[in-house]
């Protein structure tokens, strides 16, 4: 029987998981976070109030139980009607701060939370072993890896090692990202995603009037949101043909009704498709569809999208697509030499500053992060085939080097999208966190769903 989960980060994905062992009256928790504070990670964490979320209010509740909580919050604290607006990343970072607050009133022992990195999980018996850094051991009958995204990887022809700190970011939220920038100065951002629209916005707040190229191998941007619109045709069911050809139904569908049209069609449908779809069609999805997918998938506020545009119409912001090929410091910056998408010659590019928003890592054989690196090396946990994260089964267990999975060691987050694809923003992980606390609740017995 467990009676003790201990959760290693206290980001979205650790904290909900927390909360929801307590609300399914479940085992105690544990929760432990390296960060000074829990509650946050770097999505809420790290926000600038320039920051806004991607979601509308109306969908970002914790809990899939309460899908109005978040906004019956936001009525509270006096913002009303709420439910179709993009509020500030730092407020739903309040908000979390404020469940999390609230379940260690309430929960009196059964919610522990300590700071510190865990550098180990080791299996103790029937149960789970957390080893810190500072020597503390922490012995619980289960353990949940809540780790979130893990920092990008360098770009194709960047050595870190022989640039100056001052020239390259590898940490696109670290603090002083614009420190030391001049009007005439010009900021290689690498990668065209979300976090390169945070980082635009980042600059301009803290004063940068300077130039910001963003560039990628295919040059896409998230697209806007469109205003909510009745669709008669929508799909009621997932696609026959998705088990046999997950590439062919989801180009199919952006061809028939445009891509915005298709991803908010199939994305009830989407880690049916994806579990059904054999590892060849997963491959050809991530290299072929993923770039498409993505930034229609993952979009932005219209007040974000305008102020992007705006600032292109100015010239302050330029979007090319290319490839870096190699990084040489002198005096004037770092001279990029980059081949645009297309053409068989390259160009040189002088920067003032480089910032990596090549989006995070997921591939264990090649982090450095230690707890993960460890886990990996003596084969505890595995990667997924398409290197997405750590390999889990249905139920979120993680999958050990030999093919077992471990009922003693589960994962949760963006680090288990090679098994469930969409399960990076809060609408879904609230799902699974909300699952697994069930499950380790012994709840999702009640009403048959274990018969």
């Amino acid at each position: 029987m467990i009676r003790h989960v201990a959760i290693v980060g206290a980001g979205f994905s650790g904290t909900l998981q927390a909360i929801n062992l307590l609300r399914h009256d479940g085992p105690r928790a544990t929760l432990v976070e390296r960060a000074p504070v829990p509650g946050l990670g770097i999505a809420y964490g790290a926000a600038h109030p320039s920051h806004v979320l991607n979601v509308r209010a109306g969908n970002m509740s914790a809990f899939p139980d309460e899908p109005d909580h978040f906004v019956r919050w936001l009525a509270a604290k006096g913002i009303a009607d709420a439910a179709g607006t993009f509020v500030p990343r730092v407020t739903y970072g309040a908000y979390l701060r404020n469940l999390l607050d609230a379940a260690r009133q309430s929960a009196g022992s059964r919610l522990t939370v300590i700071g510190g990195a865990v550098s180990d999980v080791v299996a103790d018996g029937s149960g789970a072993c957390l080893c810190l850094d500072d020597g503390r051991r922490i012995a619980a009958d289960a353990a949940v890896l809540a780790v979130g995204n893990l920092p990008p990887h360098d770009p194709p022809g960047l050595d870190p090692n022989a640039l100056s700190v001052a020239l390259y970011r590898n940490d696109p939220w670290a603090a002083d990202v614009a420190e030391g920038l001049g009007e005439d100065d010009t900021v290689l951002i690498i990668g065209t995603g979300l976090t390169m629209i945070d980082v635009t916005l980042m600059l301009e707040a803290r004063g940068f009037r300077g130039r910001i190229v963003a560039l990628s191998r295919r040059g896409l941007v998230p697209r806007e949101h469109a205003a909510p619109a009745p669709n008669p045709d929508r799909l009621r069911e997932r696609p026959a043909t998705v088990a046999s050809s997950l590439v062919a139904s989801v180009r199919a569908k952006g061809h028939a009704v445009g891509w915005r049209q298709a991803v908010d069609e199939l994305r009830p449908f989407t880690q049916g498709m994806w579990a059904n779809a054999s590892d060849a069609e997963r491959a050809r999805f991530l290299r072929h569809l993923r770039p498409w997918w993505d930034v229609h998938r993952h979009r932005l506020a219209p007040a974000v999208h305008a102020r992007l545009r705006a600032m292109q119409d100015e010239g302050r912001l330029i979007v090319a697509a290319g490839k870096t090929l190699d990084f040489v410091e002198d005096a004037g910056g770092v001279a990029v030499r980059w081949r645009p998408r297309g053409a068989d010659m390259s160009e040189t590019l002088v920067v003032q500053r480089i910032v990596n928003c090549t989006g995070p890592q997921g591939d264990l054989s090649r982090t450095t992060e230690p707890l993960l690196r460890r886990l990996a090396d003596r084969g505890t946990i595995r990667a997924d085939t398409a290197h997405l994260g750590i390999d889990v089964d249905e139920a979120a267990r993680t999958i050990a080097r030999d093919g077992r999975a471990n009922d003693w060691l589960y994962a949760l987050g963006p680090m288990t999208r090679g098994a469930f694809w969409e399960i990076v923003a809060v609408p879904d992980i609230r799902t699974q966190t909300w699952s697994v606390a069930r499950k380790l609740s012994n709840a999702h017995w009640v009403g048959g769903e274990g018969l």
